[in-house]
C-alpha cells in the first residue's frame, strides 16, 4: 500500500487548508485511516481518524471543532479539512492506515505516507 499526502503549505493564523491522502495498492476492505503530526523536537501525535466506511471519526481534543476528516471511497482518498488554523498546528502531517479493527494509535499503524508540511504563522 502506498499513501501519497498533499495539500500542506504556509498560511496565516485563522486560515484554512485541506490535506489529501491518496491510497493505492490496497487489497483489504476493513481498515481505518487517519492523520498524525509531528512538530520539530516533539513526538508524533494523533490528529484524527476515520473508519473505512466513513461512519466513525475520532479527533484529538486540540483539533475538535476545527478539523474535519472525511473519505471518498470511490477515489480511495482521505481528506483533512483544517479551519481556524493556529501556530501550534505547525507540523509535518502524516497519513496512515491501520488494517482491521481496533484503536488507531501509533503502535497499530501498518502503513505510513510521507509527510506534508503545514506552517501557520501568527
Amino acid at each position: 500500500v502506498q499513501l501519497q499526502a498533499s495539500g500542506g503549505g504556509l498560511v496565516q493564523a485563522g486560515d484554512s487548508l485541506r490535506l489529501s491522502c491518496a491510497a493505492s495498492g490496497r487489497t483489504f476492505s476493513q481498515y481505518s485511516m487517519g492523520w498524525f503530526r509531528q512538530a520539530p523536537g516533539k513526538e508524533r501525535e494523533f490528529v484524527a481518524s476515520i473508519s473505512w466506511r466513513g461512519s466513525y471519526t475520532t479527533y484529538a481534543d486540540s483539533v475538535k471543532g476545527r478539523f474535519t476528516i472525511s473519505v471518498d471511497n470511490a477515489k480511495d482518498t482521505m481528506y483533512l479539512q483544517m479551519n481556524s488554523l493556529k501556530p501550534e498546528d505547525t507540523a509535518n502531517y502524516h497519513c496512515a492506515i491501520h488494517r482491521g479493527r481496533g484503536d488507531f494509535v501509533l503502535a497499530t499503524i501498518d502503513y505510513w505516507g510521507q509527510g506534508t508540511q503545514v506552517t501557520v504563522s501568527s
